[in-house]
C-alpha cells in the first residue's frame, strides 16, 4: 500500500507516434486542456452535465502541484497536563495548482487577453444557472493525454501580464490556476480522489460500438456505461468514425 494518497500513473500511448509506428519513436505531443462542464441546473454539486467549453494550454505545463490534507481534532480536558488523542474528522478536498503561459508576440493580437478572460469566467456562474437563480460556475476537469484529473472547480486565478504592445495591449501572461475538488464520493472518483487517473484514448473506427470497446478493454461488454458517461454519449450503438474516446481506468469502474 502506497504511503501517499496521490499517485501518478503512467498512461498508455495515445494514438500514433510522431515519427510513425517505428519502435523507439518519440510519442505524439498531447496538449493539456481544461474541460468545462455544465453544472447541474439546480445549482448542486452532483454529476457534471454536458461539455460546456474547453481551455487549451498554449504550452504544456512544466509542473503540476497536487495537495491533499486531512482534518484531525484534539480534545483536551480542562486541567489535563497532556494533550488528548487525535480524532480523525475527515479528508479535505484535493487541490491541483498549475501554471498556464500565453504568448501572442508573433501576431500581437487579443488572444492573450481573451484566454485570461476565459479563465476568469470559470469563477462566475454560468448563464444557465444564473437565470435559474442558483448561480454555479462551470465544473472543470484537467486533461493531459491519457491523464484525467478530479471533477472540481476553479477556486483561484492569478494572471500576471509580462509583455505589452506599444499601445498597451497585453501580449504575454502567466496564470496561476487552482482547481479544487468538488466533493469526495462523486461518481467516477476513487476513495483517495485527487489522483490523476490513467485513461487510454481510443480513435473510433467503422464497426465500433461501446459494448465491443468495453469487452476489449475490460472483458465485460456491460461496462459500456462507464465509457458512455466519460464521453457524454447517449446512444451506445452509434459512434462516429474518427471520434476520440476516453477509456476510464479499470479501477474507476467499481467506484
Amino acid at each position: 500500500m502506497s504511503s501517499s494518497p496521490i499517485a501518478f500513473t503512467a498512461a498508455a500511448p495515445a494514438g500514433p507516434t510522431a515519427g510513425g509506428s517505428a519502435a523507439g519513436a518519440r510519442p505524439k505531443l498531447e496538449r493539456a486542456y481544461l474541460e468545462l462542464r455544465h453544472p447541474p441546473p439546480d445549482g448542486g454539486t452532483s454529476t457534471p452535465g454536458p461539455r460546456l467549453d474547453k481551455i487549451e494550454f498554449q504550452f504544456n505545463p512544466k509542473e503540476l502541484t497536487l495537495a491533499k490534507s486531512a482534518t484531525w481534532e484534539r480534545k483536551t480536558a480542562r486541567g489535563a497536563k497532556t494533550a488528548g488523542p487525535a480524532e480523525f474528522k475527515g479528508p479535505e478536498p484535493s487541490k491541483l495548482t498549475l501554471e498556464m503561459f500565453f504568448d501572442a508576440t508573433a501576431l500581437q493580437d487579443h488572444k492573450v487577453v481573451a484566454s485570461v478572460e476565459q479563465l476568469f469566467a470559470c469563477c462566475v456562474p454560468t448563464d444557465q444557472t444564473h437565470q435559474k437563480k442558483k448561480g454555479t460556475p462551470p465544473f472543470v476537469i484537467f486533461h493531459w493525454g491519457g491523464l484525467t484529473g478530479f471533477v472540481g472547480f476553479v477556486s483561484q486565478v492569478q494572471a500576471k501580464y509580462t509583455l505589452f504592445t506599444a499601445g498597451g495591449l497585453p501580449i504575454r501572461a502567466v496564470c496561476q490556476v487552482t482547481l479544487e475538488e468538488l466533493a469526495a464520493g462523486l461518481p467516477g472518483q476513487n476513495p483517495t480522489s485527487g489522483a490523476l487517473s490513467a485513461r487510454r484514448v481510443h480513435h473510433v473506427v467503422t464497426g465500433d460500438t461501446l459494448p465491443l470497446l468495453a469487452f476489449r478493454e475490460y472483458g465485460d461488454p456491460a461496462a459500456w456505461r462507464a465509457i458512455a458517461e466519460a464521453n457524454d454519449i447517449d446512444d451506445p450503438m452509434r459512434l462516429t468514425p474518427g471520434r476520440t474516446l476516453l477509456l476510464p481506468a479499470a479501477e474507476e469502474l467499481g467506484s
